[in-house]
């Protein structure tokens, strides 16, 4: 039995762990063959470890596991020219290309972050994702998809100055509603070329990046030295579903979906995936 992604090829940035590595198995279980792209290194404003080497690597392991093709590259989103170098060597190699998934991120919060934390944030979050988009646009045809990574941060008012985010949480929210934005607005720029724009956002997912010292600092700033525990207390009260989080394979599975053909006209999509998060908002969710 075909996969609803058979025969297709999809590139995806930050692609060694968490969501990334979700999405690169997820879509490979579809038939998919990946361009995977990491930059495996540490960033200074963020405190918590990247991935590295090895985590692109077990990344690559799943996929072959499943019998498809991989092209693991390390590459820094940030860099246009390495992204059009990334994009083009994948494409050499798998002959073409149909999916775009840019969610490359950090969350470099706390109040003591300096303000390159905000930029970094932006860099990462925002021009990632347009110059993935950008390295791979020549490539895409009619029936093409790409889905970048939002957040339900970027859509809730009053998430860029909550208490303890810092420059890094204020550049989060910032690149994440940016996105949103480019969502809506690339979207129809693509429409009369029959390629996809989506983007999906995410409650508090179960990654490295939740489970982080900056991330329990800042669901519980009354705590000087608050444990996974303490913060566990907190993050259900953010989803109207009494869940604490989603799981990646739940983002995973939404992206399944965008890029498949079920989903043929479907564009410019804000798609939520947030257990009712943003329902406990007084913002609509529209991007600004």
């Amino acid at each position: 039995m075909s996969g609803r992604l058979e025969g297709k090829v999809a590139v995806i940035t930050g692609a060694a762990r968490g969501q990334g590595r979700s999405h690169s198995v997820r879509l490979a279980e579809e038939g998919c063959d990946i361009i995977a792209i990491d930059w495996c290194r540490n960033i200074d404003s963020n405190v918590y470890a990247q991935a590295n080497a090895a985590d692109l690597a077990e990344t690559v392991r799943l996929v072959e596991a499943l019998g498809r093709r991989i092209v693991p590259i390390v590459a820094d989103v940030r860099e246009r020219s390495e992204m059009f170098a990334a994009v083009k060597k994948g494409v050499d190699a798998l002959g073409h290309l149909d999916i775009v998934i840019a969610q490359a991120g950090i969350a470099p919060l706390g109040p003591d972050v300096p303000v390159q934390g905000f930029i970094d944030s932006v860099s990462i979050m925002f021009s990632g994702i347009l110059n993935t988009i950008d390295a791979s646009l020549s490539y895409l045809s009619a029936g093409a998809s790409i889905v970048a990574t939002g957040s339900v941060a970027g859509l809730m008012q009053g998430a860029t100055n909550a208490p303890g985010m810092g420059p890094g949480g204020a550049g989060y929210s910032h690149a994440k509603r940016a996105v949103a934005r480019l969502g809506h607005d690339l979207a129809f720029q693509l429409a009369p070329h029959s390629i996809r724009m989506n983007v999906v956002h995410p409650t508090n997912c179960s990654t490295d990046m939740l489970f982080s010292e900056p991330m329990y600092k800042s669901f519980r700033p009354d705590l000087e030295n608050p444990t996974k525990e303490d913060a566990m207390l907190a993050f259900p009260a953010m989803q109207a579903m009494p869940i604490p989080y989603v799981e990646p394979i739940d983002i995973s599975n939404a992206i399944v979906f965008l890029c498949s053909d079920e989903a043929r006209y479907i564009t410019g999509m804000q798609f939520r995936i947030d257990g009712g998060a943003l329902l406990t908002s007084s913002t609509s969710g529209a991007p600004a």
